[in-house]
């Protein structure tokens, strides 16, 4: 059954890729190129291409008439969609099997690697930790896949945009199901790839193109210490098998690394380069940049990337490595470190954006953050809740926003909107739950996990703890705030586009049923599962070994000072009220505040300057020392005194030997009588001298 769980989406991935191939080759029979029908479509979509995020989001437009879709494309949609459907429902069947039922699985498949010591399987391990992954993702993939069949209704490019969204679930798949580390990297890199082909899904945009490559090149950075991380851990055990990882776990404390001539401790500098593999991958403080850019996407994408693969890759990582991590109280200090400093800065940012998907990217920002101070506080199963609460309110945020651009002929900022719970009710209504489940309120599902890892700060013994729980409480006043600016911005107030406004209307079918489920699960992923995620009996019953708690944090925070528990709630509320005052009694005061801190807003909307800080300190001297290289070291020195300096002086002296052959009698005679004179004066003075 795991096999089916796994390898479904990877058929549907197939599938449609050959329907792709097929079809573009029906658009060109007579053996032209693809790029030819793609450079078409580039030019169809130039008219569409007049604002921030201008590819025809959702084909309203008329120029599509001039290209037909792909043949089968209905069939790729229906056959990816289906077979991830199957995928979900059996990966829920699976969680209560292992959960309850406790028929964990380590499923062989085939051997892998064999080089001497390096012994790889490829396997499929299947415990608590896999079970909830696999709920999470195959249930927002269906989802997703359901969605694009209305969202992507009339791009001519559907089966190739299916067949990536099924090929990247797989990867997410073969990254959650590893047994080993090496598998685990395989899907790492996977998610990586079908990131890249999916932020830059819209190619023939430049700001799609550019946002694929920041993606995959800040990711390269994180895993390059990933990579690190891997080799060390070899090195140190001689496996990279999970299970024979975590037996000798407890016989590394103490050892020691020659790092660069420093003797690091082993596991902590172990833990810290796997570490920064989930700082790339899951956009943490420093290598954060690339997630608001990967907007450039289709909305399903983003929604896909933001909430169930991807990003949440990181913290699940942490998680099945919680036995290495458990023993490094200095590497969890990192991770809560920079979980919390992600968590506050991510929401500033979030404050004073325009742009509907970048506030709901930053956002998962800094929900994440989130999720890393739990790990960093070693309550994993608490760090695990939130990641599957938010996956259900995040995904319908996303494509709640997708229903919204829909609805305004692809218009995404929140400035040109306003007055849209009129023309979109529904919308308006799931919007407003994922809301709720994202600031927290009560009953809702993000107000049990995100609650939970506030308190896990409060009563962890970490050196960041403290600093861990003021910036996440302060953090949740500012979800609220900018959550709600975008609700009231969106759908109160007067419309600021008449034209948008008066054409407006709900989204077809396709896309309201999944936005409808995944609003019940933004109700339902909460208290139902609170004793399985957050209590200590509950945790140990579900998780069993397939997590390594820290024994006593659970017991800690249920000793939480009264007073304190409702804090978040309270700045939950705070947020809510001002956002209210903002936006719906005095819309005139974010104005005059904007104008009255011109530096602080300007701070907050460029994003901390990090991209410009970047460009600064890597891109333009990399850009300088390559263009040196290039023409100074390979052009100049290289070239110049190599073989094109060699072949140059060849044609230099022939040109000039050339000259002489004039074809003129006298100068020949001319010649000829220097060449005489000259031997006679060799042989006179010559044979002179002996």
């Amino acid at each position: 059954m795991v096999q089916a769980i796994v390898f479904l989406p990877l058929l549907g991935a197939i599938l449609a890729g050959i329907i792709s191939l097929v079809g573009a080759h029906a658009r060109c029979p007579s053996g032209d190129t693809v790029e030819h029908h793609d450079d078409a479509h580039g030019d169809a979509h130039a008219s569409a291409a007049h604002d921030d995020h201008g590819h025809d989001d959702h084909g309203h437009d008329d120029h599509h008439v001039s290209e037909p879709p792909a043949a089968g494309s209905r069939a790729a949609e229906l056959i990816t969609t289906g077979l991830l459907f199957v995928s979900a429902a059996l990966s829920w069947f699976t969680l209560v099997q292992v959960g309850f039922m406790h028929q964990d699985a380590s499923i062989q498949i085939l051997p892998w690697i064999t080089s001497g010591d390096l012994q790889v399987f490829w396997a499929l391990r299947v415990d608590t930790l896999t079970a909830v992954m696999l709920v999470v993702v195959n249930t927002v993939s269906s989802l997703v896949h359901l969605y694009s069949i209305g969202y992507m209704d009339e791009d001519p490019y559907r089966p190739r945009f299916f067949g990536y969204l099924s090929l990247f679930t797989f990867a997410m798949l073969m990254l959650v199901t590893a047994d080993n580390l090496v598998q685990l990297f395989f899907g790492w890199e996977g998610v990586g790839l079908a990131s890249y082909l999916l932020i830059g899904f819209w190619y023939q945009k430049p700001s799609a193109n550019a946002a694929a490559i920041k993606a995959f090149v800040v990711n390269r950075v994180g895993d390059f210490g990933f990579a690190l991380g891997i080799f060390a851990i070899f090195m140190l055990i001689g496996s990279t098998d999970f299970e024979t990882i975590f037996r000798a776990a407890p016989g590394l404390t103490g050892k020691t690394i020659n790092f660069f001539g420093w003797q690091a401790d082993a596991l902590t500098l172990t833990c810290c380069l796997l570490f920064m593999g989930a700082m790339g991958k899951s956009a943490q403080f420093l290598l954060h940049t690339w997630l608001p850019d990967a907007m450039e996407g289709p909305t399903p994408v983003s929604a896909l990337i933001h909430a169930a693969t991807m990003v949440t890759a990181g913290v699940f990582m942490v998680a099945r490595l919680s036995p290495l991590f458990d023993l490094s109280p200095t590497a969890q200090a990192v991770v809560m470190f920079f979980g919390a400093t992600t968590a506050f800065f991510a929401a500033t940012v979030g404050l004073v954006q325009n742009d509907i998907k970048r506030i709901i990217a930053y956002s998962t920002c800094s929900q994440l953050g989130y999720m890393f101070v739990a790990m960093g506080a070693g309550a994993y199963s608490v760090g695990m809740f939130h990641l599957f609460t938010h996956a259900f309110f995040k995904a319908l945020l996303f494509l709640g926003s997708g229903s919204v651009i829909y609805a305004m002929h692809h218009e995404q900022d929140i400035r040109n909107m306003g007055g849209l719970w009129r023309k979109i009710p529904y919308t308006f209504a799931v919007m407003c739950v994922g809301t709720l489940a994202l600031t927290g309120f009560p009953l809702f599902a993000g107000y049990f996990s995100k609650d939970a890892i506030i308190e896990s700060a409060y009563a962890a013994h970490n050196p960041f703890a403290t600093y861990a729980y003021l910036l996440t409480v302060g953090a949740a006043g500012l979800t609220s705030f900018y959550s709600w600016r975008l609700i009231f911005k969106t759908f109160f107030g007067e419309p600021h586009d008449q034209e948008h406004y008066e054409a407006a209307h709900e989204s077809p079918m396709w896309m309201l049923v999944p936005i409808g489920v995944l609003a019940a699960g933004s109700i339902l992923a909460g208290f139902p599962f609170k004793e399985l995620f957050a209590s200590p009996h509950g945790v140990e019953e579900f998780f069993r070994d397939s997590v390594k708690m820290n024994p006593h944090i659970l017991e800690d925070m249920e000793h939480m000072p009264g007073w304190l528990v409702p804090l978040p709630t309270v700045m939950m509320v705070i947020g809510l009220f001002i956002a209210y005052m903002f936006y719906i009694r005095r819309p005139y005061l974010p104005v005059e505040l904007a104008n009255q801190q011109p530096m602080l807003y300007q701070f907050l909307l460029n994003k901390w300057y990090f991209d410009e800080l970047y460009e600064l300190i890597f891109v333009r001297p990399a850009k300088w020392i390559g263009y040196q290289l290039w023409k100074k070291g390979d052009g100049f020195i290289i070239d110049g005194f190599g073989p094109d300096g060699v072949s140059a002086r060849v044609l230099d002296v022939t040109r000039n030997v050339v000259k002489l052959q004039t074809g003129y009698l006298y100068h020949y005679a001319f010649a000829m009588l220097i060449g005489v004179a000259g031997l006679i004066t060799w042989f006179m003075f010559g044979l002179g001298g002996q």
